[in-house]
């Protein structure tokens, strides 16, 4: 039973750090030469309406809207010519981040890799051309990131060929693509929503982690 309706469990969730430009720029970096790669776990998705659990003891945990890849068919070393025949679709994804942890790890699994940090949805949207895709995250009802995926420094087409040449990528294996400026802070009571053009709107509420 897929943890998503709309998704077939994924082998992995493959991210991509730093791939929009004015991001870069607002995080103090400068642009990468290759697209930086890290792992999300399964464990980590949750669907729409249900809650992001903000863990205690951080001053910051980010909400990071993007656009994430649905992988239709294995891809092992394909080409960027190819690389679109292998994607079923598009849908949504929040990268939640604790940017603490982020920081004082280096390496980027634990700040990305708790329960409830991959909110996805609301669907697979199959057809869209995904290289100037509006995207917009409103944090209470408040606009914080417009950008679209025109600003992306790697493109779709080149990030599948490039992830498929370190690691093959399973039919329902997603990758998160990169998040646009405007990234910000968490605390329970919100509702984050991320909406892209042609797919439609992820939201999701925050709650405070439950007390053992």
């Amino acid at each position: 039973m897929p943890i998503l309706p709309f998704l077939r469990q994924p082998s992995k969730i493959v991210g991509v750090g730093l791939n929009y430009r004015a991001h870069a720029a607002e995080m103090g970096k400068p642009l990468p030469e290759e697209p930086l790669l890290f792992l999300k776990p399964p464990s980590a998705l949750i669907g729409p309406g249900t809650a992001i659990v903000r863990p205690p003891g951080y001053a910051r945990v980010d909400f990071e809207g993007e656009l994430c890849v649905v992988i239709g068919k294995r891809a092992s070393r394909v080409s960027r010519e190819q690389a679109l025949d292998h994607v079923r679709g598009y849908t949504v994804m929040n990268d939640v981040t604790v940017r603490d942890l982020q920081k004082k790890d280096i390496q980027y699994t634990r700040a990305k890799g708790f329960d409830s940090f991959a909110p996805c949805g609301p669907r697979v949207a199959e057809g869209l051309d995904p290289s100037r895709l509006a995207i917009v995250t409103r944090l209470n009802g408040e606009t914080r990131q417009k950008s679209t995926t025109a600003d992306l420094i790697f493109d779709v087409p080149f990030l599948v060929a490039f992830i498929s040449r370190v690691m093959t990528l399973e039919e329902g294996d997603l990758i998160t693509t990169g998040t646009p400026p405007g990234v910000g802070n968490l605390t329970p009571g919100d509702t984050v929503e991320i909406e892209i053009e042609g797919i439609g709107v992820l939201g999701n509420p925050v709650v405070g982690e439950p007390q053992p």
